[in-house]
Parts: C-alpha cells; sequence; structure tokens
C-alpha cells in the first residue's frame, strides 16, 4: 500500500522559505511521477509542480515558476518542494501525490493514484 506523508508546512512571513517533504513508501517508485499541489480556503486543488522519479525531468505550473523547486532523494524516498518568496497567496494546504507514470508529468489530479494528507503552509503579510 502506497504512503506519501507531507511534512515541513508551518507559519512564515512574506518573503520567506519553505521546504516540504513527501515521504513515499509502499511502492517501486521508480516507476512513478510524482507531484505537488495545493488547496487553498475555498480554492480548487491546485497544480504546482511534478517530477519523475527516475528521469528526474521536472515540470512547474507557470504560476509558482521561479519560486518553487522539486527535487528527489532515492536514498530517502522522499520528494522536497523548496519555495522561496513566499507571499501571502501561497496560503494553502499543500499535498503529495503519486501516479504510476515512469517518464510521463501530469499537471492534472485526476491522474494521480495517491494522496498525502496534506500540510498546511500559511505565509502571513
Amino acid at each position: 500500500q502506497v504512503q506519501l506523508v507531507e511534512s515541513g508546512g508551518g507559519l512564515v512571513q512574506a518573503g520567506g522559505s519553505l521546504r516540504l517533504s513527501c515521504a513515499a513508501s509502499g511502492g517501486t517508485f521508480s516507476r512513478y511521477a510524482m507531484g505537488w499541489f495545493r488547496q487553498g480556503p475555498g480554492q480548487e486543488r491546485e497544480f504546482i509542480a511534478a517530477i519523475s522519479w527516475i528521469t528526474s525531468r521536472t515540470y512547474y505550473a507557470d504560476s509558482v515558476k521561479g519560486r518553487v523547486t522539486i527535487s528527489r532523494d532515492n536514498a530517502k524516498i522522499t520528494v522536497f518542494l523548496q519555495m522561496n518568496s513566499l507571499k501571502p497567496e501561497d496560503t494553502a494546504v499543500y499535498y503529495c501525490a503519486a501516479r504510476v507514470a515512469v517518464s510521463g508529468l501530469s499537471s492534472f489530479a485526476n491522474d494521480y493514484e495517491y494522496w498525502g494528507q496534506g500540510t498546511q503552509v500559511t505565509v502571513s503579510s
């Protein structure tokens, strides 16, 4: 059973940085693509970034490009989301997701089979 556990969220001032982690277990992740999404209050779930586990190819939403970096650590089976220059509008619950896809990356939440429980990020002005 695939499990994804996010951590690293919290309260940060505008302009600050956070690094979110997603610890994965229970799957053969070399065949997976991983993604980060967020959902703010009253908003739909929004794609942020994705990474192929085996190729390390990345894909970013235009809205965050240049401010976030997705990466993975094979040994720890962990995916990271480094977020810089945070803004109040970045406040949301951030979710890690996984899909079986060796190299294909997707920005559509429905393409992902597995989800973490989410971690809250709050950016104060």
